[in-house]
């Protein structure tokens, strides 16, 4: 995948912007049993093209199913929402901030280095919370059927898809891999 799409086509505003990123399949699996159901080297690079330097805020399925040798993801501040005492304290040792709300996790992204963009990278039940206060949306829809148990959220009314790679409806094929995938770029209006 070109990086560049990610510096040409996502919006970069003078506000600060809450966006979420995930891959999913086309019926919006994005993981099962704790993990993520393919592997797609480009979306993975282009993760973390997007999120590199920017606070992240996931939950604890998401932190958990980080190999240990990635996490925390580097050059982001990584915030963890969890309550579990053992996770509060794995995050902690890696370099993390484990939090208990959600207005906690903003607190500390909105003072972190490069909080002019927050990423909210997973699980489901993180993006259905962070949705309504998210203006932007970047969504690898992966050209696989796949059976899932967790699945990313529907983008309530007032989203607008702004910018596709490739443009249309086309799929680019991995390198790497028997997938293809499209990448697209939505943005609330209003």
């Amino acid at each position: 995948m070109h990086q560049h799409f990610a510096d040409d086509f996502i919006p970069h505003e003078s506000a600060r912007q809450i966006g979420m990123i995930w891959a999913q399949s086309a019926e919006r699996v994005i993981g099962v049993d704790g993990d993520i159901p393919w592997r797609l080297p480009e979306d993975l690079a282009f993760f973390k093209h997007v999120t590199e330097g920017h606070p992240v805020i996931m939950g604890r399925k998401t932190w958990d199913s980080i190999p240990a040798a990635f996490r925390p993801f580097s050059n982001r501040t990584n915030i963890v929402l969890t309550s579990q005492a053992e996770t509060r304290h794995q995050v902690a040792a890696a370099g993390g901030h484990a939090v208990d709300s959600i207005a906690e996790a903003l607190d500390i992204a909105y003072n972190s280095e490069g909080s002019e963009q927050v990423w909210i990278v997973g699980g489901g039940a993180i993006y259905e919370a962070l949705e309504p206060m998210a203006n932007l949306a970047v969504v690898t829809t992966v050209d696989t059927q796949v059976e899932g148990d967790t699945f990313a959220p529907e983008l309530s009314v007032g989203w607008e898809r702004v910018a596709s790679s490739p443009e249309g409806e086309g799929w680019i094929d991995s390198e790497k891999q028997q997938l293809r995938y499209r990448v697209d770029v939505y943005q609330r209006k209003g």
